[in-house]
């Protein structure tokens, strides 16, 4: 059983006001809270959506960065989408949301082009809390 988290480590989470509805989506070390990436708002998302994005952008940034770093999201949705390297959203893409519908190709292009060795975990949110990269509004 997992009693606490690994650290160095980057957490990434999204927040989404309406479903669909207005996203964005961040990571921050996991242990300082610092801000290392944001994105949005973006019209007409959804939360899984803004998880899928995060959690690529923030495998993009520990291989850029060579951070060996463990990358967490509390997001099982996201964690199948990145495995299948495939966003499975059922969303409707219209041109309130075109600039996310070309975020989620360019990130699906990046999963098939790209490896990486990090280890991608899930936060154990009922034992460690909200995740750090948590917007704080529910």
């Amino acid at each position: 059983m997992v009693t606490q988290p690994k650290y160095p480590a980057l957490a990434v989470d999204a927040a989404c006001s309406g479903n669909p509805g207005v996203l964005e989506f961040r990571g921050v070390v996991a242990d300082t809270g610092t801000e290392v990436f944001r994105r949005g708002p973006f019209m007409q998302g959804t939360n899984n959506i803004g998880e899928f994005l995060a959690l690529v952008l923030g495998l993009a940034y520990l291989k850029k960065y060579n951070l060996p770093w463990t990358l967490y999201t509390d997001s099982v949705t996201a964690l199948a989408w990145v495995r299948e390297k495939k966003c499975k959203s059922k969303i409707s893409w219209n041109a309130d949301n075109q600039e996310l519908f070309f975020m989620v190709r360019k990130a699906e292009e990046w999963l098939r082009q790209n490896t990486w060795t990090t280890e991608i975990k899930k936060w154990e949110t009922t034992l460690w809390g909200e995740i750090p990269a948590d917007f704080g509004r529910k």
